[in-house]
């Protein structure tokens, strides 16, 4: 079953499906070495490549891309994948190199996880390389529990990494 992106709402950005315009915006991001350090996979090397990941008809999430509401530049790229568990999804995010620092993942990561537990979610988990400082960092802000370090857990282009893996109740996020 395909699920619908709804349109999300913050202080600063409109979250909205991926559209295919958004490939030349989000390109220098995916494809910056550094930037994509922390991605199961290696940096992008060309447009099509990434939007064969991007699009990819068989990959079960949905996609919200963080436009400005003010410039209408793109900020960021957000997620959720179902587990495979009734009612928990998993989060990903990653913020365009020319918005680091500026908050963007926060205001958008609490938009999202809002929008997940009002939508029917109980929980969801985010894993996170425990060397991805900002990630971390991100996730205990916005109040999840790191419920296991997984050593040695995931091979990635960056070789064998150790990983936190995150969880936020439903509960928890209401009190």
């Amino acid at each position: 079953m395909i699920r619908p992106v709804t349109e999300l709402e913050t202080p600063r950005f409109l979250m909205r499906p991926l559209r295919r315009s958004d490939l030349a915006a989000l390109f220098p991001t995916m494809s910056d070495e550094a930037h994509a350090l922390y991605l199961t996979r290696p940096a992008f090397a060309s447009h099509t490549e990434l939007w064969q990941w991007l699009a990819a008809p068989d990959w079960p999430g949905r996609t919200w891309i963080a436009e400005d509401r003010e410039s209408g530049a793109l900020a960021g790229r957000f997620v959720a994948v179902p587990t495979g568990r009734e009612g928990v999804e998993e989060i990903g995010y990653i913020t365009c190199i020319e918005r680091l620092g500026q908050g963007v993942a926060r205001e958008c990561t609490a938009a999202l996880v809002r929008h997940l537990f009002d939508t029917g979610t109980r929980k969801i988990v985010a894993e996170v390389d425990t060397r991805n400082t900002p990630s971390v960092r991100l996730l205990e802000t916005l109040g999840f529990t790191r419920e296991a370090h997984l050593r040695e857990h995931e091979e990635t282009h960056a070789g064998m990494c150790d990983v936190y893996l995150y969880g936020l109740l439903a509960s928890e996020a209401r009190a």
